[in-house]
């Protein structure tokens, strides 16, 4: 208990709170990649820390909320394929696509099961041999090692009725693409610390040559993002931008070499549909060559239409770190967590749902 008691110590949160005002001389904007970053900043009042001269932006870090309506809408016709189970993460299920959801879709007779893992998904396809099994696989780099790993137990067990539908999707070029398109003001990013488990560090290193940005890795304990912000804020001062691993108990340089490679043996990069950003290139993973056979797309070949987001709602804002939710109009009056109308009001890692959790006291 007391590494815990450690890393929520109050009386160190406002020593720390303290430094970043003494420091901080002139207005900078962070972004927090990870949406649960934004859940724990918001839970602990941090930004209530922060001087008026250091403003937080949420950024496209919620799986769910980035995965882009067709891919929804494409989730939705799979499910509705007669003899196919699919299988995904809870909060995928209640994300509305442009007519309904996957939720809808089980209540009028698709078989969508809500699994806590691929192996769960994988166990799902050996119990019903007769029919296709498709997994939702969706996340970042923290999720693909075990999509990954259960295309090549599916495999080494010859599961011919395993499939992946690969909505997985990569942070590097994401974060390039959001820097190159100039439309928010970032100083700084507090990098994700779940994600950088697994990748390390390294590919945060072309950010702060290229686009003079600090990124500090950060774990999601108060005092871990705290003691990040005041890391970004003094690079910011000093300007001389770099990256740092602020996590070092569990994030090290080279990341998960194990992981590494078990992504690169069953994913290639390929071009991503990402919710309010649009396609970036070489930010999605897609099955290699050698495991096309589980490649759901090419099983089902379903092709949905490009659909506009619903009149009035701002998650591609929000997930750009253009808008916060206060700016949506539908944000707590339309839209709330019993009837979402975006994505963002969906998943626990979303913006909104956080904004609407801690902000509103709901």
């Amino acid at each position: 208990m007391r590494f815990v008691d450690e890393f929520h110590d109050p009386a160190l949160a406002g020593k720390l709170a303290r430094r970043i005002a003494e420091v901080s001389t002139r207005p900078v904007q962070f972004m927090e990649f990870c949406g649960g970053h934004t859940h724990a900043i918001l839970r602990h009042g941090i930004r209530d820390l922060l001087p008026s001269t250091v403003v937080m932006r949420s950024g496209p870090g919620c799986p769910v909320c980035v995965t882009s309506m067709r891919d929804i809408d494409r989730a939705i016709a799979v499910a509705r394929t007669p003899g196919t189970i699919v299988a995904t993460y809870g909060d995928l299920v209640r994300v509305p696509g442009s007519q309904t959801t996957l939720e809808r879709a089980r209540a009028t007779g698709a078989d969508v099961r809500v699994v806590y893992s691929a192996s769960d998904a994988l166990q799902v396809a050996e119990q019903n041999p007769d029919r296709q099994v498709v997994l939702l696989g969706i996340g970042f780099e923290t999720t693909a090692p075990t999509v990954a790993a259960s295309v090549v137990e599916a495999d080494q067990k010859k599961l011919a009725n395993y499939r992946i539908l690969s909505l997985l999707k990569l942070t590097p070029p994401v974060m390039r693409a959001l820097l190159d398109s100039g439309e928010t003001s970032i100083d700084g990013i507090v990098c994700p610390g779940h994600v950088s488990v697994v990748i390390g560090t390294h590919p945060y290193d072309f950010i702060p040559p290229r686009y003079h940005v600090g990124c500090v890795v950060s774990g999601f304990e108060p005092l871990d993002i705290l003691r990040s912000i005041q890391l970004l804020v003094e690079q910011a001062e000093r300007g001389t931008p770099s990256v740092v691993n602020a996590y070092p108990r569990v994030v090290h340089a080279d990341g998960n070499p194990v992981a590494l490679e078990m992504m690169a043996r069953v994913f290639e990069p390929c071009d991503a549909e990402w919710r309010g950003i649009g396609t970036v290139p070489a930010s999605g993973l897609a099955l290699q060559p050698e495991f096309q056979c589980f490649d759901a797309n090419a099983a089902f070949d379903i092709r949905v239409e490009t659909s506009p987001e619903p009149p009035g709602c701002r998650c591609g804002d929000i997930l750009r770190g253009a808008a916060e939710p206060a700016d949506c109009p539908l944000f707590a009056r339309s839209c709330t967590p019993e009837h979402p109308v975006g994505p963002c009001m969906v998943s626990n890692e979303g913006a909104c749902a956080a904004h609407y959790r801690y902000s509103l006291g709901a």
